[in-house]
Formats: C-alpha cells, structure tokens, sequence
C-alpha cells in the first residue's frame, strides 16, 4: 500500500537516493536545509534527477513552526530521518552545528511527531557510535556509550533522546546504524571522493594512522534497499527474533546496516588506484582526533527481519562511482 513519506535531508547523498527508490510506488515528500558545509550545486543537481522535485522545500528542522505545518497539512505516515551535521572532523571546528542541527533538530521533529498518528518514524544514526571498541565486530548490543567524536555523540544523543519519545508516546522507531556509505553523487568530504579527486588531478593522498585504518565500506543502493523493506517492518509491529535488540518499554529498535567486510584503507587505495588505472601520491599523517580505526559491522539482525543484507562487491561500487565522477565532472 502507498505510503506517506517525509524525508529529510533529501537532497543529500543518502537522502535523493532514497526519494528516488521510494517515488515510484509512494507519495514521498522531502526537506532539505541546503546548507554550504559542501557546495550546494551538488545538491540541487541530485534532486533535479528526482521526479518529484516539486515536492521538495528547503525548511530546516530548526523551522519549527513550517516542519510543524508541512507534517500536519501532508498527513505523513512515515518519516525517515536523514537530516544532519555531517564529518567526524569538522565536528571539532565547528561544534556548535552538531548541537542545533542534530540534537536540537531530531528534538523538534520527535516533539511535533509526538502529536500525530505516525506510523514509523526511520531514524539515521552511524557506525561512529561503537568509538574505540574492542569488539572486533560491532553487533547492536555492543556498548555504545564513549563515541570518540562530538559528531559520534550528537547521533548517540538522537538515539537516546528518540527511545524515552519512544517510550513516553508510543512512537514506533527504528535507528539504523550505517557503515562507510559510498556511490554515485557521494559527498565531497568522504575518503572516495577525495582519494579520486586529488589521484585525477596529481595532487597527494592524506592517508591516517599510517595507513592502519580499517572500514566496513557500504554501497548506496544496499543502504536504501536496507530503509525501504525496513518501512513497513515497525518494531511495534514485528514478530519476536532471536537475538532481537527490541527495547522492553518501547516500540524502538536498533539496526546496523554494513557490508560485513572490514577493508584496510590501503587495500582501498590499490582498488581505486586499478580503477582508475593511475597511482596515489601518498602522504601517511598520524591519527586525527575524533577518527577510530576499525569498524565492521554484523548485519544478523537486519538479515533475520528483511531476509536482505547488504553484499556489493566493493571494487564493482568503486567503479560506479568513478563512472559517475567521469560524467559529472566531463572530464
């Protein structure tokens, strides 16, 4: 059955992906602030692919009184939350815009979603929460509680501020963590766009913690394929799972959504260096503040209720995305 989508952040990376995978079997409205933390040509070009671009409005969720009016006026049924202050490293410049864009920004839409009928409220968080664990693979009932990263500690706040809505309005909740995202129209600031930039243009690399760096990279389309089978799957809804993480007051569950691969960085230079066939200038700097080195997630629960895990090959997404690069650029 057709749904009501709100999704905020639309115009981002994840965002215009998902309104255009959703589009086409549901009435899906998005917001986006469209703010310059990168250019914001990027921006408005991935929404003029959208077809329905006309139902898309710049309002910032600190626009509270026009978020308000939208949802109530629209009658959305589920709301997936994309909307925030992006990049582990400019949380430290710029801390203040991690506190009003998202801690303050999910506290408006819980506190107005805390009024309506809302069917599913879908809210992104990150893999940047787990912080320097131990754990080698980072399952959802892994502590959470020391994010190295303010960036990492406003999404750990949004998911704890989201499960006592949870629990004091009923508003049922899925948080999904998600591993290193990549693909066509990725953000600029992301390790792949800016490895591929500089390698293109002979300019070096800066390559962390000499190289012992290790990520779960997750191809674009296995996350928004991941969102939209979670839509109708709301934890007050499900059947119990094994190995559930489903809260015992609340109508709230969190989900990893990874690749189940942990690829050391250098082994992702070598892909992208095959791809597109030229050597990295490379330039091995210390360990930056805010950056953990490993993550790897398991991705059992996602599995056990979507019968679906992400499982893109990465030197395949790589090559999309460097397809992608070569016509956006004309180069």
């Amino acid at each position: 059955m057709s749904k009501k989508i709100l999704i905020t952040g639309c115009a981002g990376f994840i965002g215009s992906h998902l309104f255009k995978l959703l589009e086409a079997s549901n009435d899906v409205i998005g917001i986006d602030n469209f703010n310059n933390y990168y250019d914001s040509k990027l921006k408005k070009d991935r929404i003029k692919l959208l077809k329905g671009i006309k139902n898309i409005f710049q309002i910032d969720l600190n626009e509270r009184d026009e978020l308000e009016s939208l949802i109530k006026k629209n009658k959305i049924n589920v709301v997936i939350h994309l909307a925030a202050q992006a990049g582990v490293r400019y949380s430290l410049e710029n801390p203040s815009s991690y506190i009003k864009n998202n801690i303050n920004g999910t506290f408006n839409l819980l506190d107005i979603l805390k009024d309506t009928s809302i069917d599913h409220l879908l809210l992104a968080s990150s893999s940047s929460v787990y912080g320097f664990n131990e754990t080698k693979i980072f399952s959802e009932k892994v502590n959470s509680d020391f994010p190295a990263s303010l960036y990492s500690a406003s999404k750990k706040s949004t998911e704890v501020i989201a499960h006592s809505y949870s629990h004091n309005y009923s508003i049922p909740i899925t948080v999904f963590r998600f591993f290193t995202v990549y693909g066509p129209w990725g953000r600029p600031d992301m390790a792949l766009y800016k490895f591929t930039d500089s390698i293109i243009k002979d300019k070096p690399i800066n390559i962390y913690n000499e190289g012992k760096m290790w990520r779960d990279f997750t191809y674009i389309d296995d996350l928004t394929e991941s969102i939209m089978r979670l839509i109708n799957l709301s934890p007050n809804k499900t059947p119990n799972i094994a190995d559930d993480n489903i809260s015992k007051i609340a109508p709230y569950r969190i989900l990893n959504i990874g690749n189940e691969k942990a690829i050391e960085l250098d082994q992702f230079i070598k892909i992208l260096e095959k791809v597109i066939g030229k050597k990295a200038i490379k330039n091995y700097l210390p360990m930056q503040n805010g950056d953990v080195p490993y993550t790897f997630a398991s991705s059992e629960l996602l599995e056990k209720l979507t019968g679906f895990k992400p499982n893109t090959d990465l030197e395949f997404g790589i090559k999309k995305f460097f397809d992608w690069y070569l016509n956006y650029y004309k180069i």
